[in-house]
């Protein structure tokens, strides 16, 4: 006779979620190490977690579920190569929307299958990754994911559309110039006049930058013409589209933005103080040195308000979700200036996006499962 109770029923399965890192973008490494917070922070007993990592030339790996091994050390970030299980097998996710199943294959072996998936929490940063591409594969797979869809990513990777979509709302932008990449291979010489004109207009020095590339990564102050050409060859290593930007004295302010189930809501903000050891709130500044922010930023409730309503208003206008980080400054008139929008911010403890929520009244584990939720509530597709 069997024992079994017919009346009873099935445990019901925890959700999946599926933490996608590293990728192959200039800022694997911090993606990794952002990873590995995330991973600890998971609520084990309420979610099912597997972990793939994308090495730098785009391989999907099956890693090991072990955040210990995901940090910096020695001035050094981890990579998905060191982390993954295998140097040659793959992880496949299927673009069938009727179909989670995610696949592991190895040459001359029989694919795996790992189960279904409910849920990807992309922790990439940068192209191929927070610019709306693998936004576009999951959106085909009809998988929920955690954060913006494929044109906020896009466009808040894109600092030069970023800006004039700024501009379309409304919002107050800095003095910008963009060089785009055929105008560069065209004619360097007038390119780099233009740069030239526009620091004559706008005064030295000029922050020459990628224009789809974060983590301040392959950023340069210049204070002068002697400087330009290396500024732009650094600029150029990581995105062939430059961005020029005035020097906007006063100072910087950051805000995070949430999605909450009554909408999105905005933290307290930061101050980034000059950093005593860097020039500006360069990488080093940001992941090696942890330059410390001041949270919360000494502002008056006014302006406090003001800061969280450009931030919301700025995650509003370009149809974000889940989680964005509002760069600001407070100039010496007065006045508070959008810089920039992250779609996918620093998101290791010591970030500035955590820390801003944690001073708010949301622990790190809080806000990973908060957008874990915001993923699960919304559908894939037109919304």
């Amino acid at each position: 006779m069997s024992s079994e109770n017919p009346s009873q029923k099935p445990e019901a399965r925890k959700p999946r979620v599926a933490v996608v890192f590293g990728g192959r973008s200039s800022e694997h490494g911090i993606s990794v190490v952002t990873a590995g917070a995330v991973l600890r922070a998971i609520d084990r007993a309420k979610y099912d977690v597997l972990p793939i990592g994308i090495t730098t030339d785009g391989r999907w790996a099956l890693t090991a579920d072990e955040p210990e091994r995901m940090a910096i050390t020695e001035r050094r970030t981890p990579s998905v190569a060191e982390l993954a299980e295998s140097t040659e097998g793959g992880v496949l996710l299927s673009v069938d929307p009727g179909n989670r199943e995610v696949v592991y294959s190895e040459p001359g072996a029989v694919p795996k299958a790992l189960g279904e998936v409910d849920v990807v929490f992309p922790v990439l940063h940068g192209p191929y990754g927070e610019d709306g591409t693998l936004q576009g594969l999951l959106e085909l797979s009809g998988t929920p994911y955690v954060g913006s869809g494929v044109l906020a990513s896009a466009v808040g990777q894109d600092k030069e559309y970023m800006k004039r979509m700024f501009t379309s709302f409304g919002l107050p932008v800095g003095p910008y110039l963009v060089i785009r990449p055929r105008e560069w291979e065209h004619d360097e010489a007038a390119a780099r006049k233009r740069i030239v004109d526009f620091a004559g207009e706008h005064g030295w020095p000029l922050f020459i930058k990628p224009a789809r590339a974060g983590s301040s990564m392959g950023i340069t102050k210049v204070g002068s013409f002697e400087g330009l050409d290396e500024a732009l060859s650094e600029a150029r290593r990581h995105d062939p589209k430059i961005l020029v930007e005035s020097l906007l004295r006063g100072r910087e302010i950051e805000c995070g933005v949430l999605e909450f189930e009554d909408g999105p809501r905005a933290s307290l903000p930061a101050e980034i103080p000059p950093a005593a050891a860097h020039d500006f709130y360069d990488f080093e500044a940001k992941y090696i040195d942890a330059a410390p922010g001041i949270v919360p930023a000494p502002l008056t409730p006014e302006q406090t308000a003001e800061v969280q309503r450009l931030a919301v208003a700025a995650f509003e206008a370009a149809s974000c979700e889940g989680l964005v980080r509002a760069d600001l400054f407070l100039t010496e008139d007065g006045g508070f200036v959008l810089n920039e929008i992250n779609t996918m911010p620093g998101f290791t403890p010591i970030s500035m996006y955590p820390r801003m929520w944690q001073e708010s009244g949301v622990s790190y584990p809080e806000l990973v499962d908060r957008l874990i939720q915001a993923a699960l509530r919304r559908s894939t597709g037109l919304r």
